[in-house]
């Protein structure tokens, strides 16, 4: 390991942010570090929506590389962007404590957003999970395909004609841009690990581990585990609508998750409430209590 920690980060606002927020953390701790800046092919393909490309960890496969390649020495992602099988010869080094789970909903500046409208809204996102939730509680609605980093997204909203469009809340608030007349979404669930940031570097650098445990958060770490494991289990991917959430109360873990077809006319949900102590698991078992009850089919019926 060199002296000077290098920390892989793509170049958005919000990447470096996160990228920022870690090399804050390992300066507090005496560690010297510094931003890599790397390039991803997400950033470069800012049109196709995101369950059309069809690759998993788009937005983490040129940190991979960097990484592998020891041109870095540990990579920064936001933990849902990350497949739920990272690649060989990269282990998780921490999981910072997470920020809002929440997606909400930007109208146009000035305008507030009517639930109960008569009229048909015309919503904006690129995400699959959001578009299927969506039309599951407005079906009259249209959706249209919006990618680009935050700050692209934000101007296409007053660019265009639509009603608004969907984002997470913790992207928008960690860079200061969530506008006043944004609506929090508490009936969407979230997708698996939103909100959360991952920390990675090589198997068996164990000065990086080290360094890095001082700001790795345990519950953050357990509820994304659980919401990973149920994503995996079910096959999940960015062309999957998948929500998962885990939430630690006490010594108690209360979970969530659902599948629904991707026009939002099916939808499949299960909860559970477990110990702490026997938490870990039951992520992978909820999902294949959900196959067996309707989410099969489902399932079947998006991957066909």
């Amino acid at each position: 390991m060199n002296d000077i920690i290098r920390i892989g980060t793509r170049e958005s606002q919000l990447a470096l942010w996160q990228a920022n927020t870690v090399k804050d953390l390992l300066q507090q701790y005496g560690h010297a570090a510094e931003l890599v800046l790397i390039k991803s092919d997400g950033d470069t393909d800012l049109k196709t929506p995101l369950y059309e490309i069809g690759v998993q960890g788009i937005f983490t496969k040129a940190l991979d590389i960097a990484l592998l390649d020891g041109r870095i020495d540990i990579a920064v992602h936001s933990m849902k962007d990350v497949p739920t099988q990272m690649a060989k010869g990269i282990v998780q080094a921490a999981v910072l404590p997470r920020a809002s789970y929440l997606d909400i909903l930007v109208p146009k500046k000035g305008d507030v957003f009517n639930a109960s409208s008569a009229t048909p809204s015309v919503i904006g996102t690129s995400s699959i999970r959001r578009k299927a939730q969506w039309l599951h509680r407005y079906p009259a609605d249209t959706i249209e395909n919006l990618r680009g980093n935050v700050n692209t997204r934000l101007q296409k909203v007053e660019d265009s004609s639509w009603t608004g469009a969907i984002f997470a809340a913790a992207g928008l608030e960690r860079i200061g841009l969530r506008p006043d007349n944004a609506v929090s979404l508490h009936w969407m669930l979230p997708a698996p690990a939103q909100g959360a940031i991952i920390v990675v570097c090589r198997a068996g650098e164990e000065k990086i581990l080290a360094a890095c445990a001082n700001f790795h958060d345990e519950d953050t770490a357990l509820c994304t585990h659980i919401e990973r494991d149920f994503l995996r289990v079910l096959l999940g991917g960015c062309s999957t609508p998948i929500s998962a959430l885990a939430r630690v109360e006490g010594e108690t873990v209360v979970f969530e998750g659902n599948i629904l077809s991707k026009d939002g006319s099916q939808k499949r949900e299960i909860a559970k409430t477990i110990s702490k102590a026997q938490a870990p698991g039951i992520g992978a078992m909820a999902a294949t209590e959900l196959l067996q009850n309707g989410g099969r089919e489902i399932l079947e019926g998006i991957l066909k």
